[in-house]
């Protein structure tokens, strides 16, 4: 499968973004937006409106995507509610994207950046973690499960002079480590819909896409309702 026209959509942190990928004419489309609790009622609108300044139809979408997490529960059940209903439609196949490695993917478009650590704040008093390498293919590579933990027991020593970091945890983090903010500010904050897309293609070519009622979040923390510092 080539010339690929994906939709994707990622609404796991308080930014939610939707985007289009037109291989066939090597365009690309996105809206992202910083809006807390608007992402069910932007979303879609979001998405009409990219489709029509692409002159085209849910219709012509070869697949779909979105972030499937980790990140806010209610926004991760809004994007996978929604993509499963468009591919379902329509019968389209669906690429679930770990929005830390969407993360990682948009730290390593500088071709100078090999290793990222994502860290996004989990609440709770904890925070998701994910380090990246470039692989072999250009796209981020995982070195680990992605994990949540409270800020203090993030392994520091990781953090060599080559690590970039990435994600909206990072403040949390210098909060535990008694450090300024500025200390560890990320290269970028928000996972974006359009590395969401860029990392679903290559899958999607390959028939990695799962069927809709199979596009399923991941959550990583598996109690939601535990209380912080609590037994896993």
């Amino acid at each position: 499968m080539s010339g690929l026209k994906i939709l994707a959509l990622d609404a796991s942190t308080e930014a939610l973004s939707v985007a289009l990928v037109d291989e066939t004419g090597a365009r690309e489309f996105e809206r992202f937006e910083i809006a807390p609790q608007a992402h069910a009622r932007r979303l879609l609108p979001l998405a009409e409106e990219l489709l029509a300044s692409a002159g085209l139809a849910l219709a012509d979408m070869d697949g779909f995507a979105f972030g499937r997490g980790p990140g806010a529960f209610t926004g991760l059940r809004i994007a996978a509610g929604l993509v499963q209903g468009l591919a379902g439609g329509l019968d389209r196949p669906v690429v679930p994207v770990s929005t830390l490695s969407a993360l990682a993917a948009r730290c390593q478009r500088d071709e100078t950046v090999d290793f990222v650590r994502v860290v996004q704040d989990a609440r709770m008093g904890e925070v998701y973690v994910g380090d990246f390498r470039r692989g072999d293919d250009g796209a981020p590579e995982t070195l680990g499960p992605e994990s949540v933990i409270r800020p203090a027991d993030l392994d520091a020593a990781a953090e060599t002079d080559d690590c970039i970091r990435a994600g909206n945890g990072w403040p949390v983090v210098a909060e535990a480590r008694a450090l300024d903010a500025d200390v560890l500010a990320p290269r970028h904050t928000w996972p974006h819909a359009l590395d969401i897309a860029r990392l679903a293609s290559p899958l999607l070519a390959r028939g990695a896409g799962v069927p809709a009622a199979q596009a399923l979040p991941v959550y990583v923390r598996d109690d939601v309702a535990r209380k912080p510092g609590g037994a896993r």
